[in-house]
């Protein structure tokens, strides 16, 4: 890790301790948006990341940007930040405007927006627009977490600004799924560390279960998961300035899916009765776990499309594939 993302990882923490309590994940998961948490990330300049500092965001490179979301995932982050990032990213890229219409399903958090970000086909080009949510009509909805995702249906709604980028739909899904994967990564290491504690602390017939044989043998497996889909996510993260086609792209999605129902399934047999009330944390990481895995593409997606990918390569670029991938 290089010194300036340690340095950036670190004020991260410190931000995401402060605000992402017990008591605002309650909150968040009874409906009320974390106004506190979010001006705290906007005040860090951490939902404008990926924009170019001569457009008013933070400018980081974007390896950086992205690892915040492992520390983001870490503590279960009620807010939309990976969204607002990938938004900022991708009006980043555009210009002016017309109107659109259509429907756009389970937008993560557009109930709480004021404007949203569109990306559109027009004569076979990328359009980018950004419209105000008060010109949609808004179905709300939400993902096994509790977290926002409404249907919005556009009809003939005017834009605020609007233009061609060079993003195409396979680009913004990508990075997408990159930021799943890290979201992924941090929430498993946080699992991890709660589940080694709880077995730790938890005796059962004169001693931790901890020393059970079994128990050993289940975290063992949770930790090996929890480093896979860490190195996965780290290899994407990586990749994703150079490439967002990278095979290590679509390997992340699909490890850290992987490792997510995995290391879920774990995580709750450690725990046993008491991971599953409403009173224990665990709950906050594995709801978001099973629905950030399905989210950007599914393990059957995207490894449908790693497999295409290779198939149309050869057998005999396969080797340079797997090694030039990270």
């Amino acid at each position: 890790m290089s010194e300036t993302r340690a340095l950036i990882h670190e004020a991260a923490e410190r931000l995401f301790e402060k605000h992402c309590g017990a008591d605002t994940l309650r909150r968040a998961d009874a409906g009320e948006f974390p106004q506190a948490l979010w001006r705290a990330l906007t005040q860090a300049g951490y939902d404008a990341a990926l924009v170019p500092e001569s457009a008013g965001g933070a400018g980081l490179e974007m390896p950086d940007a992205l690892s915040l979301l492992i520390c983001a995932g870490r503590h279960s982050l009620a807010a939309p930040l990976a969204e607002t990032m990938l938004a900022g990213w991708l009006l980043s890229t555009a210009g002016i405007a017309w109107r659109i219409e259509g429907t756009a399903a389970r937008v993560p958090w557009a109930r709480q927006c004021g404007t949203i970000a569109v990306l559109a086909d027009s004569g076979g080009k990328s359009i980018v627009a950004l419209v105000a949510a008060a010109d949609c009509a808004i179905k709300e909805g939400h993902n096994v977490a509790g977290e926002p995702r409404d249907d919005l249906v556009f009809s003939g709604t005017k834009t605020l600004q609007a233009g061609a980028s060079p993003v195409s739909a396979g680009a913004l899904l990508a990075l997408g799924a990159v930021m799943r994967s890290a979201q992924i990564a941090g929430a498993l290491q946080r699992v991890l560390e709660t589940s080694v504690q709880y077995a730790r602390e938890r005796v059962q017939f004169g001693r931790p279960i901890g020393r059970f044989q079994a128990v050993q043998q289940n975290l063992a497996v949770l930790a090996g998961q929890t480093a896979a889909a860490t190195a996965a996510a780290e290899a994407a993260i990586e990749a994703a300035p150079r490439d967002l086609d990278s095979l290590a792209v679509a390997a992340a999605k699909i490890r850290a899916g992987e490792a997510a129902g995995i290391g879920a399934a774990i995580a709750h047999q450690v725990h046993g009765a008491i991971g599953f009330t409403q009173e224990h944390r665990l709950h906050y990481s594995t709801r978001r776990l099973w629905s950030w895995r399905d989210e950007f593409g599914n393990e059957a997606y995207w490894s449908r499309r790693l497999g295409a990918r290779v198939a149309a390569a050869g057998a005999e670029r396969l080797w340079q594939g797997i090694t030039a991938a990270g």
